[in-house]
């Protein structure tokens, strides 16, 4: 059991580190690697050096190649001098309102949202920030109203983290979870279109299916299954976990009414960082499954789903 002076004692390392610069630390970690992306221009004058530059952005050993974006994407040095940064800044407690700490849980961080909003081409009362697709879908598949018997139709090729939610929920409450069988490999979206309208019944509820789907990486006709959901009266919801720095995205455009996303895949943002899209139309249709202060808030739109208790902000500002 620690004494005052062994307790004292144990904290000489941390000390030690609080005492060193920013910069001395993000040298140590990141090693030489640059912090910034190098300039356009060198990327107009030639394009191979351009590539061998960024490539120098990642931590990765030189003499390997890593191909696995799908799971996680390797975040370059911007991107972690980035957290370090929001990391020395929270724990300071710098904020002008020290309110803003304790309360990380609870705040809107339009900041964030903003820009995030702007890039998949929505409203910011539509988007919450939460860790991943998984903790998304998660929320569709548990805040949805739906009755035993109630079916939601998905696609035999959806990720655990977008198909097991509503099979929990299937077992649990006795909804139905009906697979369309996609064929390998999909020779068109009219297929695709077809195989989905010919499962639809007075029952379905939910059209649940991935904008690329994680066992062959097939592209699937979203905007088109939007509009046949719709035109049924029928929800729509994207997993899209490998959409975006993928492909462009545009969620208004598509006309889905939610989609959910992780950015720590191809757009190599840090991990545990997604995001929830719900159409404005939709959110008051969308329990919250973790409640605390502004859950019932309508006036908060989407915002109310990321309020979860204290989050990793310097994670969300990287």
């Amino acid at each position: 059991m620690f004494d005052r002076r062994s307790f004292l004692s144990s904290f000489a390392g941390v000390a030690a580190l609080g005492s060193a610069s920013l910069p001395n630390i993000c040298s140590e970690l990141l090693g030489q690697a640059p912090d910034k992306l190098p300039d356009r221009s060198l990327y107009d004058a030639n394009e191979e050096a351009y590539w061998c530059e960024v490539r120098k952005l990642f931590l990765i050993p030189e003499d390997e190649i890593y191909l696995n974006n799908g799971t996680v994407g390797s975040s370059p040095t911007p991107v972690l001098k980035a957290v370090f940064e929001g990391y020395r800044d929270s724990e300071r407690l710098a904020q002008a309102d020290p309110e803003d700490y304790p309360i990380w849980g609870y705040a809107a961080w339009n900041q964030f949202r903003d820009p995030l909003a702007e890039f998949i081409g929505c409203k910011r009362e539509e988007l919450a920030l939460v860790r991943n697709a998984t903790e998304a879908n998660s929320y569709l598949a548990n805040g949805i109203d739906l009755k035993a018997g109630d079916e939601v139709l998905m696609t035999d090729q959806e990720h655990p983290g977008g198909e097991h939610p509503w099979n929990l929920r299937a077992k649990r409450y006795g909804i139905v979870v009906k697979r369309v069988a996609l064929p390998r490999p999909v020779p068109d979206s009219t297929t695709v279109l077809n195989l989905f309208n010919d499962a639809i019944t007075p029952r379905t509820r939910v059209l649940f299916f991935s904008h690329i789907t994680t066992v062959t990486g097939v592209v699937l006709p979203a905007k088109e299954l939007a509009a046949l959901a719709r035109s049924k009266g029928i929800l729509s919801a994207v997993d899209g976990a490998h959409v975006p720095g993928m492909m462009r995205l545009d969620v208004h455009e598509l006309g889905c009414d939610m989609y959910s996303a992780s950015p720590h895949k191809w757009l190599q943002s840090p991990k545990g960082t997604g995001f929830l899209y719900v159409r404005d139309e939709v959110i008051d249709r969308l329990w919250n499954t973790i409640a605390t202060e502004g859950w019932d808030d309508t006036k908060i739109r989407a915002e109310r789903f990321q309020r979860i208790g204290s989050s990793n902000v310097p994670a969300s500002a990287a």
